[in-house]
């Protein structure tokens, strides 16, 4: 099953978290919520079950980088 981390702003943002969550070896999907024409909206950033609290770790020490 697979479980939000982060719910991005943009497709541009939700890609750098892809990019640092598969950096480091967890597997992530991309799932548009909600988006317009400009790239803006929800994405929601996932991970498997098993791998939510490693991800949320990580992200949580790259946060102010995104």
């Amino acid at each position: 099953m697979w479980t939000v981390v982060y719910i991005a702003p943009s497709t541009g943002v939700a890609e750098k978290v892809k990019d640092i969550l598969s950096g480091e070896g967890i597997l992530v999907t991309l799932k548009t919520v909600e988006l317009n024409e400009d790239g803006r909206g929800s994405v929601e950033v996932r991970v498997p079950e098993g791998e939510a609290e490693e991800a949320q770790e990580i992200l949580a020490e790259h946060l102010g980088r995104l």
